[in-house]
């Protein structure tokens, strides 16, 4: 949804991809330490493996048994060029959601987020 995890802001994306360090109304820090993004990174794979093979296999099944082997390759390198653009800001924003119930931010003024 490009909001924050944590109170539900929308202002937390400078750009499609790029969000902003924390969230202007609660201070959430977004990147606790250095390759804090590598799950949304995996996140990202994962759905988009998932869908690829989902779509490969469900077309061959279909057409089977003579596949558009043609067709079915066109489809899945724009599957797999496009989904990981379009998906990548909700990986980003689920994965610090999955981080937050993990890991709750400090409510008690503490360094990561400010009384709310």
């Amino acid at each position: 949804m490009r909001r924050c995890p944590n109170c539900g802001h929308r202002g937390v994306f400078q750009s499609w991809g790029k969000m902003v360090d924390q969230c202007p109304t609660c201070d959430l820090k977004y990147e606790r330490e250095e390759g804090y993004w590598l799950g949304a990174v995996l996140i990202n794979t994962t759905i988009t493996i998932a869908l690829f093979l989902t779509a490969m296999v469900a077309w061959a099944l279909v057409t089977w048994p003579d596949p558009p082997w043609t067709a079915m390759t066109a489809m899945g390198i724009v599957i797999n060029l496009l989904v990981p653009l379009l998906f990548y800001p909700l990986s980003k924003t689920l994965w610090v959601a999955i981080e937050i119930s993990a890991h709750p931010p400090i409510a008690t003024g503490g360094p990561e987020v400010k009384n709310s």
